[in-house]
Order: structure tokens, then C-alpha cells, then sequence
């Protein structure tokens, strides 16, 4: 018979001390609440009355004696209805991903513990600062599925693969959902039938690639934002599905090893308890080391989570930070304007989309020494980056919503056929384009952010809403080849040139006038005619210098980022540099196999630049 006593009401949840057990959670006076524990080993129940006497507030809270709960599996009954424990550290039931013999009725999950223990050894948060942070977005599943490895789908996969982002430049790592959610419909739920793709016909005018059919995963929720289970890790993402906490925990650990930041999604639907949000923050926080949350959802406790004391070293991001929030923070500035502001002004003006030339430069300058900006031209929400540039409308007809399901507004441009094309200049444009977005993403001065696969210009078919796509659309295709290996180069010496050139992602704002008496302005404007006193909106080409002698490195070399978003070739004035240094050509987004030159050639004709139709140029003056 198990001894029970009023508990401890500061601690939520079921926590193990000793040889005694504390139960808190939410029970209101008047209710009949119950704690139905069920062995292990005996698979019995064992229901237990919580007393309306031992009640605080909302909160009903008991002590058990001579227990070890790691031996049971438990759920609260209020009035008879089963309630999963919101504070629970462990789910059990959705161990194996979509398993679909779920759906029936007699499906059930329970909480449970977590008792794996885990030495941190010397582990130490990066603390990478805004103006050195790279980020890239990835799914746990769909970061890994299309390989042939064993952990495939896993955090152990990422783990493989932390050498590979490491070279590219990457600093940090946003994971979409990772805590428990219900990935299926279940008990009764209507799922959509997905169609089959329309019937594909061959034009004689172009070569095709056909797209082949996806095995239909039915009903699943694979991004995972709905409500969760805020305190476990989604077991189904591990390769040891009884090691979920301890494989996550590994993960992050060899990413700060590596000098690398973990930031979690979180998705917080509904009216939830802003306790609960903040409670689970603080435990990934404290149990888990992480370094950041991207918080999404509405009705959230900003204010309180910006200014929680035990928060103040972990980087928030969120669209919508009250600015008198930003601007009081502590010593660590930890607060991240997270919006999709950049991709549109950088689409519009790329693919001639009332493009407006001010404010691609007013997003390309966009930085407070306070607080910072993420900027990123594709996301999971939305086309891939090389469906930009593949695809006018979005085609998502496997989702089984009559394509009306994603954003109608994309602002993209198929050069000129709609999918894939194997015609040579369609092929070029599309390559030059990518290479475009993701200059002019690196030399803003906010913080950049790639979706994982958009380095290998990964395709989701057009598809611009894969939430429930489970299947190769919603992979990563890590196919090998020569462009695969060739945009991988790409990416890396656009980053190393960011890192290069702090001048780029300078932490405080410009000033665009020659504040400190150097000679020049720290960062000026140039068209047809040297320093452009006002940038026009319908302006199609600009030439943005940032002047070396106020660089902090040692080179002091100057840069020139030659923006021409006009069809036709453009010409910019080049103003004169001091000291006998002279320009140099780096980067052409134009050439065709290698845009990043060996060695910087010096320009013949140190006045005017010529820029190719709808190309970048990158010049360096020494």
C-alpha cells in the first residue's frame, strides 16, 4: 500500500528525490482527480486519489513514499477524462515515426521519466556573437532520410554530419520541432486521399525531367507544428528510441565541441499557460544546454521570457519583440528579430517583381547595435531556394487540398519554363540566379540563414507548403555530382568572404558618411556617376562600397558589391581609392563554372565596371 502526502507544490511534474516521489499538476478543488501509475513489469494499474484537501490555488500536489517512479508509466484522470502529464519528461506510445497500426482506437500513449543520466564534462555554450553567426534550418527526419545509413531520420545523423556544416561555415543549427508531437491522425479521423501527380506530357520544344511518383504518406503532420509535449524529446528522432534524451544531449554536446549552437524551434499553440512556456524553456535551457529558441505562435510571454534571468544568456528569436524590450537588454545581447521581411524585398527586385532598389539596400543595412536581424530568402515555409528560380506557382497538389493549401504569393520566376528543364540557358539563369540570392544574402549585415539542402540547390517540386510531406519532396536529396560539389564551393567562399571582411556584418549601423575622418565614408552608394547622393527606387544596378581603413581586420581592403538587377549589361562608376591601391576583380555570379576567381585579377579600366544582365560582381581594392 503506497503511503501518500501532501506534496510539494513548487515543483511541477513527477519528481524522483530519494526514495519519495512528488506529483504537481493542475486539478482544481472541486475536481476529482486521480494518478493512475501502471508497472512496468506487472503491466497492473495502480490508481491513486488525490485528496481535495491537498490543493494550492489551481495545483494539486502529492508525496509518495517507497517508490522508485521509474518503474511505471503514469497518467492523470480529472473527472474521469485521461490527461497526459504537460510536464512529462518522457511519452510513451509514438516510439516508432507514422506507425501506422496507431490509428485505431485501442492506440494509446502515457507519460513517463526519464532516468538517463549524462556527464557534460567540460561543456561550454559558444556564445557566438551576431556578427560571426551563420544559421542553417533543418528537419531531424528530413535532413537524413534519403541516404542509405542506418541512423537515417536521426539525431545521430546530424551528428555525422556536423564536419560537413562545420567546412561550409555554418555556427549554428535551428531545428524545427524536436520535442513530442503527434505526427498522425488518429481515432476516427478523416484522411485526405492525396491524388496522383496530372500526367506528365513531353513538349517538343524542351527537354524535361518527368517527376517521378512519391510514395503518398497520408495524414501525417511532419513539420510538427501543433501543440506538443513541451518537456520530451520526440523519441522517434533518435536511433535508439530508449535513448532519445541521452542521442539529443549528444548531439548538442558535440556541436558545442565544435564550436556550433543548437536553437530549438518551438511552436506554442492555443491559449497555453504562459507558466508551462516558460517553465519548459528553462529546462531545455538547464537539462539540455541548448543555445536559442526561435519561438512561433501568438499570445506569448515575450516581455517575461526576453527579461528572465535564466534566459539571459540563451538567444531568443521571435517576429514581434516590444521595442522597449530590445532596447533594455543585459550585458549578453540575446534578443533576434526573426521575420520574413528580406525574402521579399530580395525576390522582388531579383525576379522584376515591383522590385524596389531603396528597400533591397534598406534590408541589405538593416542592423541595431542592440538586438539583431536573421535574414533568409527561403525557409521550410514556402519554395526552396532553387524552386525560386524553377517555378512561377506553387504545385502542391500532393497535399490533397486542390493546391489551394501554401502561399499564393511567391514572388519567383521560373526563367522562363515552368519545372525542370535540361535547356542550357534556362539551366545558366537558374544557377546564376541562386548564385544572386545568395550573394546578396551574405553581404547584408544581418544574420544569414540557409534551409538545409539550399546549398545543393534542393528541389521540392515546386511544392511550397511540405508540411506533410514525408516522402522525397520533403527531403533533402543528397545526390552526388560535379554541381552538387560545385555549389557546395560556392557557398563556402561566399561565407569565408563574410568572414573574411567583418566590415560586411558589422554589429552596429553605418553611419554613410566619413564619421571618423578617414578619407571616405564608412560605407557609400554608387550608379552610373560615383557617389550617388540618393538611391533612386527604380534604380536597376548599384554599386555599394564599404571602405577598408574602417575594417577591423589588418588587410584594410575595400569592397565593391556590384549589384546589377537589370536584363541588359550595366555600367557603374568605380570612385578612386587612396594610396595607390587599385581595384580588383573577386567574384563574377556571371561566369559560368567558377565565380569565385583564384587569385583577384586587377581591373584594366579602374573608372568604370561593366556588369553582365542580372549578375553580381564582388570587387577588393589593394
Amino acid at each position: 500500500m503506497l503511503t501518500v502526502k501532501e506534496g510539494n507544490y513548487a515543483i511541477m511534474g513527477v519528481i524522483q528525490e530519494e526514495n519519495k516521489v512528488y506529483i504537481t499538476f493542475e486539478g482544481e478543488k472541486e475536481e476529482q482527480c486521480k494518478v493512475v501509475l501502471l508497472n512496468h513489469q506487472t503491466k497492473e494499474k495502480e490508481i491513486i486519489e488525490v485528496p481535495d484537501e491537498y490543493v494550492l490555488g489551481s495545483l494539486r500536489s502529492i508525496e509518495i513514499d517507497n517508490i522508485n517512479i521509474n518503474e511505471y508509466d503514469y497518467y492523470f484522470e480529472i473527472n474521469g477524462q485521461k490527461r497526459i502529464d504537460p510536464y512529462s519528461r518522457k511519452i510513451v506510445g509514438r516510439e516508432k515515426w507514422n506507425n501506422l497500426s496507431r490509428k485505431n482506437n485501442s492506440y494509446e500513449i502515457y507519460s513517463s521519466t526519464d532516468k538517463h543520466d549524462f556527464n557534460w564534462k567540460n561543456d561550454k555554450q559558444p556564445e557566438i556573437p551576431k556578427d560571426k553567426m551563420i544559421m542553417y534550418k533543418l528537419h531531424v527526419r528530413g535532413f537524413s532520410m534519403d541516404t542509405k545509413k542506418e541512423d537515417a531520420g536521426t539525431f545521430s545523423a546530424i551528428k555525422d554530419k556536423i564536419p560537413f556544416l562545420k567546412s561550409l561555415g555554418i555556427t549554428t543549427i535551428e531545428l524545427m520541432p524536436i520535442y513530442e508531437f503527434e505526427e498522425m491522425k488518429i481515432k476516427g479521423t478523416n484522411l485526405a486521399k492525396l491524388p496522383d501527380y496530372v500526367k506528365w506530357t513531353n513538349k517538343s520544344d524542351d527537354v524535361i525531367v518527368a517527376p517521378k511518383k512519391e510514395k503518398k504518406t497520408v495524414g501525417v503532420n511532419y513539420w510538427g507544428y501543433v501543440p506538443g509535449n513541451y518537456f520530451a524529446v520526440k523519441t522517434s528522432y533518435a536511433y535508439k528510441k530508449d535513448r532519445a534524451s541521452i542521442e539529443f544531449k549528444e548531439l548538442v554536446h558535440e556541436l558545442h565541441k565544435n564550436n556550433m549552437e543548437c536553437v530549438m524551434e518551438m511552436f506554442f499553440g492555443g491559449n497555453l499557460n504562459h507558466n508551462l512556456i516558460l517553465d519548459s524553456l528553462r529546462y531545455w535551457v538547464r537539462e539540455f544546454h541548448v543555445d536559442g529558441f526561435h519561438l512561433l505562435g501568438n499570445n506569448l510571454p515575450i516581455t517575461a521570457i526576453a527579461q528572465n534571468v535564466m534566459l539571459s544568456r540563451t538567444k531568443i528569436f521571435y517576429d514581434d519583440i516590444p521595442g522597449d524590450v530590445l532596447d533594455n537588454q543585459k550585458t549578453y545581447k540575446h534578443l533576434y528579430l526573426y521575420k520574413d521581411e528580406y525574402l521579399y524585398q530580395a525576390r522582388k527586385i531579383l525576379n522584376h517583381i515591383n522590385g524596389d532598389m531603396s528597400e533591397f539596400i534598406n534590408q541589405q543595412k538593416k542592423q541595431n547595435s542592440k538586438y539583431g536581424f536573421v535574414n533568409y530568402v527561403a525557409s521550410n515555409n514556402g519554395f526552396t531556394l532553387a524552386d525560386v528560380f524553377m517555378f512561377n506557382d506553387r504545385h502542391n497538389e500532393a497535399n490533397g487540398e486542390n493546391n489551394s493549401d501554401g502561399n499564393a504569393w511567391n514572388f519567383s520566376n521560373n526563367c522562363g519554363f515552368e519545372g525542370f528543364s535540361q535547356k542550357k540557358y534556362i539551366k545558366f539563369m537558374r544557377q546564376k540566379q541562386w548564385r544572386n540570392a545568395l550573394v546578396m544574402l551574405f553581404m547584408a549585415q544581418g544574420v544569414p540563414l540557409i534551409l538545409s539542402g539550399d546549398e545543393i540547390q534542393n528541389s521540392q517540386k515546386g511544392n511550397n507548403n511540405a508540411y506533410c510531406q514525408d516522402n522525397k519532396i520533403g527531403w533533402v536529396n543528397w545526390k552526388k555530382g560535379k554541381s552538387q560539389d560545385s555549389d557546395i564551393e560556392f557557398v563556402k567562399n561566399i561565407i569565408k568572404f563574410r568572414n573574411d571582411h567583418p566590415m560586411i556584418s558589422n554589429t552596429n549601423p553605418y553611419y554613410f558618411n566619413d564619421c571618423l575622418t578617414k578619407g571616405m565614408p564608412d560605407v557609400s552608394f554608387h550608379g552610373e556617376s560615383a557617389w550617388v547622393a540618393g538611391i533612386d527606387k527604380q534604380m536597376m544596378a548599384l554599386g555599394e562600397m564599404y571602405y577598408g581603413e574602417y575594417d577591423s581586420n589588418n588587410t584594410k581592403e575595400s569592397i565593391y558589391v556590384a549589384y546589377n538587377f537589370f536584363s541588359g549589361v550595366s555600367t557603374l562608376a568605380l570612385p578612386s581609392l587612396p594610396e595607390n591601391k587599385q581595384w580588383h576583380l573577386l567574384m563574377d555570379t556571371s561566369l559560368e563554372k567558377k565565380p569565385f576567381l583564384k587569385e583577384a585579377v586587377k581591373l584594366k579600366n579602374q573608372q568604370k565596371l561593366t556588369i553582365n544582365a542580372q549578375s553580381i560582381k564582388i570587387l577588393i581594392g589593394k
